[in-house]
Order: structure tokens, then sequence, then C-alpha cells
């Protein structure tokens, strides 16, 4: 196993965004048209957050005795903006970052997703599911 291969060939560069004026009802459709748990949020091409399924996941529950699901979230998503549940500046990796730098981060750290940035502009996203397939790969 190269322990100096890059971020570059495992991320993922085809990704699905948020702007920073979506609404949580976009994010919802997205995680679930994509079945995908990370979205960064860009103003631009400049990365100004990332949102997971778990933020949206956090603000959603509720624990609301003989009220519908939809009745629940349509109430909480109309309180909350993207902006306020989203994690602000979240850290990053560049396209040159080794895929073991990654992983220790991703190891020691409380989130499963690195924004790629090259150049103040958002270039992939690599994520644990990344890591974890290429070590599969390279070691089995």
């Amino acid at each position: 196993m190269d322990t100096k291969e890059k971020v570059a060939k495992i991320m993922t560069t085809e990704m699905v965004q948020l702007d920073l004026n979506d609404d949580l009802y976009k994010a919802e459709r997205l995680f679930n048209k994509h079945k995908i748990r990370h979205i960064p949020v860009t103003d631009g091409k400049k990365i100004v957050g990332i949102l997971s399924m778990t933020d949206l996941m956090r603000i959603s529950y509720a624990d609301v005795i003989d009220e519908d699901d939809d009745t629940v979230e349509s109430v909480v998503y109309n309180m909350f903006k993207l902006p306020q549940v989203m994690t602000r500046v979240p850290e990053t990796v560049t396209a040159d970052t080794t895929i073991r730098e990654a992983a220790a981060i991703l190891a020691t750290r409380e989130f499963h997703a690195l924004p790629v940035v090259d150049n103040d502009e958002l270039v992939g996203i690599v994520t644990t599911t990344d890591v974890i397939r290429y070590f599969l790969e390279e070691c089995y």
C-alpha cells in the first residue's frame, strides 16, 4: 500500500451541494434522493459550511405525542435557516493531502466528511466510507 497516495484518488468530485440561501426542505430532499450523509454548503464556489444528515436529524427530533412526522418537520424546518444548522467553516483538506492524513483526521474527530479545497475553491469531498473502501481495496 502506498502511504503517500493522495486524496484526489478517492474523493468524490461530482458533489451534491447546497447554496447558503437554500432551505432545509431542499437539504432533506437531496439527502434522500442521493442517499448521502454530508452536503457541502457554498457561497459561489467558496465553501462556507457543511451539513450532515445528523445535523438535520438533531433539529428534526421532537417528542411530540399525536403529531405526524411531516407536521413536526414542517414546523422545525421553518424555525431554522441553513446557516443555523450547518457546521460553519468546516475542517478541509487539499487534493494533495495524503489518504493517510485524511484518515487520521477522520479517526480522531467527531465528523465523517472532509471537503477538499484547492485555491479557495471546493473541488471534492472525502468521507470515512471513501477511506475505508480504499483501504479494503489496497489490503485485500
